[in-house]
């Protein structure tokens, strides 16, 4: 397993994809005050967020011998589009900018893939602007995925029940969904 540090060019469209959900929280998420160090490697088209200190002692072991390093954060596309995987939910939920709350009863619909629609809508974050990253959350506020608003926060409020809300992005339900092809 080759992990190497991401180019200047890569490493910007990580970051301007991750700026959309986190906003200025990204100097947090690299820098972690008085913790070690974070860093992000590529492997194969796939980006992971990994502590330095692990980093440096993974050198030690032998390369088909290692499974995993870090925490995969998304991958690269063949055209050089960079896509948040749900394994950077807990970041993006550590470090949100914005919120969604879903109803009870819109949880399943959403973790089947599905987008946010008005009635299953419980709370949003004030001042949330229109196609911006957001952060989906249960009423528990348990993270459940995350998305892409459709309609800002006072759009939301004279919005049909039935118009869609936040677009799905990734959400839980992707581990079982995807399960038959790991």
């Amino acid at each position: 397993m080759l992990l190497r540090p991401l180019t200047e060019e890569e490493t910007k469209v990580v970051f301007e994809k991750l700026h959309k959900f986190i906003g200025k929280n990204i100097k947090a998420l690299v820098d972690r005050g008085g913790e070690q160090p974070y860093c992000l490697r590529l492997q194969k088209n796939r980006v992971f967020y990994v502590r330095e200190d692990i980093m440096r002692r993974a050198t030690n072991v032998a390369r088909e011998r290692l499974v995993a390093l870090g925490t995969c954060i998304g991958k690269f596309t063949h055209s050089g589009k960079f896509r948040v995987t749900i394994g950077a939910l807990d970041l993006l939920a550590q470090y949100a900018k914005y919120k969604v709350w879903v109803k009870p009863s819109a949880e399943m619909q959403f973790l089947y893939g599905n987008h946010v629609l008005k009635n299953g809508l419980g709370r949003i974050t004030e001042n949330t602007p229109a196609y911006t990253g957001v952060v989906v959350y249960s009423m528990s506020d348990v993270p459940l995925g995350f998305g892409v608003t459709a309609k800002s926060t006072s759009e939301c409020r004279a919005a049909d029940p039935n118009g869609i809300v936040v677009f799905c992005q990734a959400d839980c339900g992707e581990f079982l969904r995807s399960e038959s092809l790991l």
